[in-house]
């Protein structure tokens, strides 16, 4: 009974240091918890150093195809300008106002055609020769800001053009807006089929029928 007693006896004088190191414990864990979410030691938010070397690079900029035809004149310094037409709303030269921006205007935002590929290109320049789809006056780039519409003057130094200046101008269109046209690799050509060897000649000719040759039919 006095063993018992005694063991009460030192339980309770363990039981308060105990309890005050829970509390303690306890007490800086919530307040750490609590400074940790308001950010100050955060493990996940990195330091001010390093938030700058992981920020997202600024986007880039995108080329306007509206300035594209500059790059044309600068290639193609002898490509017809046409830009002589007066402004409506100004009364003035619009300098500006090119074949080349014309002709890439038309091209994008009235056929919605593709700016990297020779095809739609020539396609362009087809309606331009009458030779694919009719080119509507009204729809025409310059119509309504121009105080004359410039399409038949425009198709007409289209035509002017050789067949060799027509694929210069596409060509310079399509490295333009597709920069890495020439590294494309061309796809190989398929392997022609091998044709079989003619037949050969007999080394003699065939015996002519001697007579009874036909009896032999019959067996």
């Amino acid at each position: 009974m006095q063993t018992v007693k005694r063991w009460i006896k030192r339980a309770k004088r363990l039981f308060w240091p105990i309890a005050a190191f829970c509390v303690t414990v306890l007490s800086l864990t919530w307040g750490g918890s609590d400074f940790m979410a308001r950010g100050h030691l955060s493990p996940f938010a990195p330091s001010p150093a390093i938030a700058q070397d992981v920020a997202p690079d600024p986007p880039r900029r995108r080329r306007d195809p509206r300035e594209a035809w500059r790059q044309v004149y600068q290639r193609l310094p002898d490509f017809p300008r046409e830009n002589d037409y007066i402004q409506k709303e100004t009364g003035e030269v619009d300098a500006d106002n090119t074949l080349a921006s014309r002709l890439i205007a038309y091209h994008l935002f009235v056929k919605n055609r593709l700016p990297m590929f020779r095809l739609d290109w020539k396609f362009t320049l087809a309606d331009y020769l009458g030779a694919n789809q009719e080119i509507d006056p009204v729809e025409y780039p310059g119509y309504d800001l121009l105080a004359e519409n410039p399409l038949d003057r425009d198709r007409a130094a289209i035509a002017q053009l050789n067949r060799q200046q027509r694929d210069e101008l596409i060509y310079v269109l399509v490295t333009i807006f597709n920069p890495n046209y020439d590294n494309i690799e061309p796809s190989p050509a398929p392997e022609a089929e091998e044709t079989p060897p003619p037949p050969r000649a007999p080394d003699s000719p065939a015996p002519l029928p001697e007579p009874g040759d036909a009896d032999l039919l019959k067996l």
